[in-house]
């Protein structure tokens, strides 16, 4: 007999648990199942022939979600009397993720790590950004806000002493996050070095005083991250440019800042450092704006930009860079553009280059992304990958779910990585926020779509703000009225995405959303009004 315990989402009352429990019960091999509401699990007792996989299945056909959280039956969780060895290489969110959660399930871990802990978002992505983003928003709000009455002036501007409160917290939240966790978890084992692969679960590792050694694991996840992408502009590489590293620790702020690339990184430092007293040109190869959103977003955005002397050029091919007496020289479409800085902001590259993956055969993009199934594996028995270094969006949340899930997996458990809800967010202002299909992303899938679009002039808290951009859409299935999409180009669109992700990943309809009830004043009832917006005028 096996004891396997789940853990079961989306039960809203006793009469969810009842509905788990018959599944689960029907499964071939189940002798019994307990299903607690109150504690959102399962525990399943069968045979040793039961698939946990089965069980989550099961679960997931009535409409709930379940994931593998212990089994009894330790075979596949040790090796002989030791408990399972796994290797991570990497340290940032996706591996200390894996880390955490593989202790829990009775593991031993080696982490990998070279450089500095925490990854891209804590030391040079997320965490600096947001901060950085923050205070250019005080700036401008404190010159440009739509309130009788208050008088407006330009703050006085330290850029030294925000950047040094900036990186404080960095710090701060790197020592809490990770460093803290390695302190208080005597499971996870740190080495310094790069790992490299010998063989499918053998790793070498090279420090940086040159000496070498070899770590054998049960498992191993490649979680090395990306890293900023760099186009073979004839002239680039000899220049003094800036990737969002440099730029979001720059101690000044320049007269004149040229942005290569129009996308999520250059937007939203392009818009802070114009925020904060810099002239800003922003060139982008493709003929808009955030390319892969809908027109509607891209056009809203850049007028949004625009309006606040932000320059835009598009369907600019960058055909050189120089650097000249002090200034950048950008040439493109017989045309040059000169600026006092350059931000190169052209997408980011996994981080696998120099791992050895093609000596033990593990399946690479062309840009060097590891292909991964939905549990995370590679198509090397015993090897995973996690985060960025996947093809899989690169965000800090989808890399902290992956590595969880892998660490499942690793030890015998079924957990499966769901995209088809994930939010993603642009932090310019306008925000833009963004969860399941597009209507052209749907349309391609032959379904058949309605969608509405509600200006925010039509959303109250937006008229009390004196701040009306934007629009929220909603794009539904023609056929049953299930919520497929949501797009947001709102002020506050990333405080409003997460309810558009629960109604699609749990089939809620657009009838449904519009007869829920939300407070009054909040931006997230623009949802409901947009959804009420496919049978009637709500103007």
């Amino acid at each position: 007999m096996e004891t396997i315990k789940l853990r079961i989402s989306g039960m809203t009352c006793e009469h969810c648990a009842q509905t788990v429990g018959k599944a689960l019960s029907a499964v071939s091999g189940v002798v019994g199942a307990r299903v607690s509401y109150e504690e959102g699990s399962a525990q399943v007792e069968a045979k040793n022939a039961v698939d946990a996989g089965l069980l989550v299945r099961a679960v997931k056909a009535k409409g709930y979600g379940a994931e593998v959280s212990r089994s009894t039956d330790t075979a596949a969780r040790r090796v002989g009397d030791s408990p399972l060895h796994i290797a991570i290489i990497g340290g940032g969110s996706a591996a200390f993720a894996c880390a955490i959660r593989a202790v829990e399930e009775g593991a031993r871990v080696t982490l990998i790590e070279n450089g500095t802990l925490g990854g891209t978002c804590v030391n040079v992505g997320c965490v600096p950004s947001k901060i950085m983003i923050r205070g250019a928003h005080i700036v401008h709000e404190a010159q440009h806000h739509a309130f009788d009455g208050i008088g407006k002036a330009a703050p006085a501007l330290d850029r030294r002493r925000m950047l040094a409160q900036q990186q404080a917290r960095v710090d701060e939240l790197r020592q809490a996050k990770y460093q803290g966790i390695l302190d208080a978890n005597p499971g996870i084992t740190l080495v310094r070095g790069r790992a490299r692969f010998k063989a499918p679960h053998v790793l070498e590792v090279r420090r940086n005083d040159g000496a070498v050694r070899e770590i054998r694991a049960d498992r191993v996840l490649v979680a090395t991250g990306a890293s900023p992408a760099v186009l073979p502009i004839p002239g680039l590489k000899e220049t003094p440019f800036w990737t969002s590293t440099e730029a979001l620790v720059a101690d000044a702020i320049p007269q004149h800042l040229i942005v290569l690339g129009g996308s999520v990184v250059g937007l939203e430092l392009g818009q802070a450092f114009a925020r904060l007293g810099a002239r800003v040109t922003v060139f982008e190869l493709l003929d808009r704006l955030l390319p892969i959103e809908d027109e509607e977003i891209s056009q809203g955005l850049r007028e949004a930009l625009e309006a606040e002397g932000i320059e835009v050029h598009t369907g600019f091919k960058t055909e050189s860079v120089a650097h000249r007496n002090g200034r950048f020289e950008i040439a493109g479409n017989g045309k040059t553009f000169t600026g006092e800085r350059l931000l190169v902001a052209t997408g980011r590259r996994p981080n696998t280059a120099d791992l050895g993956l093609e000596a033990i055969g593990v399946k690479t993009l062309g840009n060097g992304a590891i292909e991964v199934n939905e549990r995370l594996e590679t198509n090397v028995p015993g090897v995973y990958a996690a985060g960025d270094c996947t093809s899989h969006p690169q965000f800090v949340y989808v890399a902290a779910a992956g590595g969880t899930r892998a660490a499942i997996n690793m030890n015998g458990g079924e957990a499966a990585l769901d995209l088809a809800a994930i939010p993603a967010v642009v932090f310019t202002d306008p925000q833009v926020a963004t969860a399941g299909l597009n209507e052209r992303s749907a349309r391609k899938r032959g379904i058949a779509v309605e969608t509405r679009v509600l200006t925010l002039d039509n959303v109250p808290r937006a008229l009390a703000n004196f701040d009306t951009r934007g629009f929220i859409k909603l794009v539904a299935d023609a056929g049953t009225g299930r919520l497929l999409g949501a797009q947001v180009l709102a002020p506050e669109a990333g405080e409003i995405i997460q309810t558009a992700v629960l109604a699609i990943r749990y089939g809620m309809t657009v009838g449904a959303l519009a007869n829920e009830i939300f407070p009054y004043l909040v931006m997230a009832e623009g949802l409901k009004l947009c959804a009420q917006t496919f049978t009637k005028d709500v103007k």
